[in-house]
């Protein structure tokens, strides 16, 4: 193919001749894809270092919290027997279908093939109503952990005592990194299970690991894209801004913010990201449905800018069909001009938090190549080893000089990555073991 010299795509198609390809210029302007694409490729012999070093794994750790699993699992089915009064098959979705739905006369919501669902998501709803689906969710998490990574993880380990995964450049819409064999990403962070798990993840003799986590970068990113100047201000003052959100939107000073004030902040506050209704608002907060919608009606009244950026950004997605990162990342809005309201409402979710999730993923990308380039122009003896969403984790000799000035070298150059509007931090952590951060 030639380009005709015109900054436009080039579209090209087969002439019917073998190998010989005709071009003509379509005219549409061409996305700004050379940069991303030299940030993909040089990404990726980072990422190959990465996957060659892997982490260590003390399966010792795992194989204790097996036994733990294993005990909470037989506990956890002795309760679901007794408050059911009869034993079941809790792995069969048949036979619990009949147990929520006709013996305790549950309301069913979805429909499969094989009955009415019983996934993660109705019995979150019905939990609500009866604690069956509640003593059901824990088991089935234990269980999952267990089977997924308390017994997986140990045999994956090489004869060093580390565990290797694959880093995937392409395997989300978003930009966003993603791993397998083993999957990473996925391990819980909000509950002492996760924690348990990470802390097997460790530093051999004589190092540490070393936790570099970018703060609300996706709020950051939002603050930016937005103009917001409430939100700004916040990060700009180097304030909680989930507190600043809650002070926002219950019309009360920072001080008088509690608890559970700010929780719910910190809920608007990424659930606007992904679009959150009033519906799912209260049922993860358990309030009315009109309480909720109060609270986010309050939010966009002191985040107008907000307001704005989403629908400014659901407008564009209808008009062009696809929207974009700042680094130029397009993604096709499939369904954005669809007559079905449920279609047209997850377009809608997707155009708005792609911009944000995307942007921040490009974002890590950059800082990923700093850090390693001045790592390396150092000589220093520290490693980049894990990528998991906002946070890099790093492993580093046990000597204070070292660590000190890794961790100095690590902050000046994920901080200065890139330059928004609004000051991106870094939180950095250093200890023995990944479970003892955060």
């Amino acid at each position: 193919c030639r380009d005709s010299g015109v900054s436009s795509v080039v579209e090209c198609r087969d002439s019917g001749v073998s190998s010989v390809v005709e071009c003509r210029d379509s005219g549409v302007s061409r996305p700004p894809l050379e940069k991303l694409f030299q940030l993909e490729m040089r990404v990726l012999p980072i990422l190959t270092k990465m996957e060659l070093t892997g982490i260590h794994l003390d399966t010792a750790t795992l194989h204790a919290y097996n036994k733990e699993l294993t005990e909470g699992i037989a506990a956890a089915e002795q309760s679901i027997y007794k408050e059911v009064g009869h034993e079941f098959n809790i792995a069969s979705p048949k036979q619990l279908q009949t147990v929520l739905f006709e013996e305790r006369g549950l309301k069913a919501g979805k429909k499969t093939k094989t009955g009415y669902s019983t996934d993660t998501s109705v019995l979150e709803e019905l939990a609500f109503e009866d604690p069956v689906p509640r003593m059901i969710l824990d088991y089935r998490e234990m269980a999952k952990l267990k089977s997924t990574y308390v017994e997986a993880l140990p045999k994956l380990v090489d004869d060093q005592g580390r565990i290797h995964t694959d880093f995937v450049q392409t395997g989300t819409a978003t930009g966003r990194l993603s791993c397998r064999d083993p999957n990473l990403q996925n391990i819980p962070v909000r509950n002492e299970a996760g924690r348990r798990i990470r802390s097997a993840f460790t530093a051999p003799e004589g190092k540490v690991l070393i936790s570099a986590d970018y703060s609300q970068i996706e709020l950051v990113v939002l603050a930016h894209l937005s103009g917001d100047k409430n939100m700004s201000q916040s990060f700009i003052d180097g304030t909680d801004v989930h507190k600043a959100t809650a002070a926002l939107i219950y019309g009360v000073a920072p001080d008088s913010v509690t608890p559970e004030m700010r929780r719910t902040a910190k809920t608007i506050n990424f659930g606007v990201i992904y679009g959150m209704s009033a519906f799912r608002l209260a049922r993860d907060l358990g309030i009315s449905r009109t309480q909720a919608s109060q609270f986010i009606e309050n939010y966009f009244a002191q985040y107008s800018s907000v307001d704005a950026f989403i629908k400014d950004t659901i407008k564009k997605a209808e008009e062009t069909g696809w929207v974009e990162t700042l680094f130029g990342r397009r993604r096709p809005i499939m369904n954005i001009n669809s007559r079905n309201k449920l279609e047209k409402a997850a377009a809608e979710r997707i155009a708005v938090n792609t911009p944000v999730q995307g942007s921040a993923a490009d974002i890590v990308k950059t800082a990923m190549l700093a850090v390693s380039d001045a790592l390396t122009a150092s000589a220093s003896p520290a490693r980049l080893l894990l990528q998991v969403h906002d946070e890099l984790i790093f492993e580093c000799p046990d000597d204070k000089a070292t660590i000190d000035t890794t961790i100095a070298l690590i902050k000046d150059k994920m901080e200065n990555a890139v330059k928004l509007n609004v000051p991106l931090r870094v939180s950095i952590e250093y200890g023995k073991n990944w479970g003892e951060f955060h």
